[in-house]
């Protein structure tokens, strides 16, 4: 894995700390079902319960990067592309919500970047693949 894609990874975690904290200020686990069940399965508190899942969400994607990415092995592939699957979906929900909505939703503001990280990845590791396969066949 090319090293502009270990570092994009390794943006797409800080990304992903920064969205954690905008939903955790403005109160996701407060208008989002989902994340309101989510938190309360961890804590009776959903505050805590909510801190308490971003903590290891975003300790899990710095595990990814330090232990599987940033090595830049084959398998890092393995541990990118899930985080990019949920990344992209991730903005493109955040969107929607405000937009049909009509009004902010906690954490529009990082989900485009979510996106657009995740995107810059994915089509990166598509072209390296591509590369790849020509460069063996």
């Amino acid at each position: 894995m090319e090293l502009r894609v270990r570092n994009a990874f390794l943006a797409l975690i800080l990304v992903q700390a920064a969205h954690s904290l905008e939903e955790y200020v403005f109160g996701l686990y407060e208008v989002f079902v989902p994340a309101r069940l989510a938190s309360s399965l961890v804590s009776g508190d959903p505050a805590v319960g909510f801190a308490i899942l971003n903590l290891a969400i975003v300790a899990f994607g710095a595990w990814c990067y330090l232990f599987h990415v940033r090595s830049g092995t084959a398998s890092g592939r393995t541990w990118v592309w899930p985080w990019v699957v949920v990344s992209v979906g991730n903005g493109l929900v955040h969107t929607t919500v405000a937009a049909v909505r009509g009004t902010y939703f906690p954490g529009v503001v990082t989900a485009p970047f979510l996106f657009m990280v995740a995107a810059y990845i994915a089509i990166a590791l598509l072209r390296d693949g591509t590369v790849s396969r020509r460069a063996a066949a």
